[in-house]
């Protein structure tokens, strides 16, 4: 329960009593020796105490706003998942202090009674695309969830019986290593390449289970060039890393889609490895695509990065270039 009384209107000073319950759910929200409480001081300029299992927020109307919109938001979520991190806390904080809508969609059930929870509006749209669209491309930096959300929702679809197979895609493009002198027969020379599909996937399935679809081709990681003259339906089909597909390769891919089959191709079109003056697939199919019925387009950014706190500072170093010496 949120109570807002007005004080000292001259200054617009008020003050919000945010009901939190016994003390393991205060120290949850404020965090373990007041690390939360400590993260939104640093950016809300309000005054927050406790007081009878009770939060005090003071301060001006601005401020105090905003500081129980972070808090209200801390409450819910882990009233939802449990603990949350300090990098969880940056996110609500800095969406709340941009103004930004807090994402609303279904969670992403996978494995037991987990489920994953978009954490921005970006990646909700994303899901949301997902659900709605037959073909899904998304573009974004490093750390926006292209791949994760998509192997999630994979798997979800799959526990629902919706699709039949889940197959992931990535070109073996090599970023400044040739193949040929990594050891290994072809297969260990590529499962670099697939490595972090398969990450993700043992994330949300238990790993006897992904072995077990993989032998029983219910779950099939391959290289690109693999899905040359195939047909797949009923299958959900994840192409990563699609910045680095050449136009013909990304047409090939696009036509193996099947009936009942569900596409989605995600990239990074900053990080292109292709050879010079070879046009990524990825940034071609974006323009060609636009007016077919059925397909979709997101655009993740740095402020949907959900890795380290530092990712979105060094995506946004490298975005700026290097300064200029002083």
């Amino acid at each position: 329960m949120l109570a807002v009384s007005k004080e000292r209107p001259y200054y617009s000073m008020i003050e919000a009593t945010i009901s939190v319950g016994d003390a393991e759910s205060l120290v949850l929200v404020l965090g373990t020796k007041d690390q939360h409480l400590k993260q939104i001081r640093e950016t809300i300029p309000a005054k927050i105490s406790t007081r009878e299992g009770k939060i005090l927020v003071q301060g001006e109307e601005d401020a105090v706003l905003q500081a129980t919109a972070v808090l209200e938001e801390l409450r819910s979520r882990i009233g939802r998942n449990g603990p949350i991190d300090a990098d969880q806390v940056s996110q609500i904080i800095r969406r709340v202090v941009n103004g930004e809508i807090p994402p609303r969609t279904d969670p992403i059930g996978v494995r037991g009674g987990r489920a994953i929870h978009p954490r921005t509006a970006g990646q909700t749209e994303y899901v949301e695309a997902i659900r709605k669209h037959a073909l899904v491309f998304c573009t974004g930096p490093a750390g926006t969830g292209k791949t994760y959300l998509a192997v999630a929702t994979a798997v979800e679809a799959l526990k629902a019986q919706s699709i039949r197979r889940i197959v992931l895609v990535r070109p073996a493009v090599e970023a400044g290593e040739s193949l040929g002198y990594l050891p290994g027969d072809l297969q260990a020379k590529i499962n670099p390449y697939l490595r972090p599909l398969l990450d993700a996937l043992r994330e949300m399935m238990d790993y006897e289970k992904v072995q077990r679809y993989m032998d029983e081709d219910v779950i099939e990681v391959v290289p690109l060039a693999y899905m040359r003259g195939r047909t797949l339906n009923r299958a959900f089909i994840i192409l990563d890393e699609a910045q680095n597909t050449t136009v013909a390769q990304m047409k090939m891919f696009l036509t193996r889609m099947g009936e009942g089959s569900q596409v989605v191709v995600s990239g990074d079109t900053s990080q292109i490895d292709l050879p010079p003056h070879t046009k990524s697939g990825l940034i071609d199919a974006i323009g060609r695509l636009r007016d077919i019925d059925g397909y979709a387009l997101v655009k993740l950014t740095g402020a949907d990065i959900f890795r380290h706190r530092l990712v979105q500072d060094i995506v946004r170093a490298y975005d700026e270039g290097p300064k200029k010496k002083r």
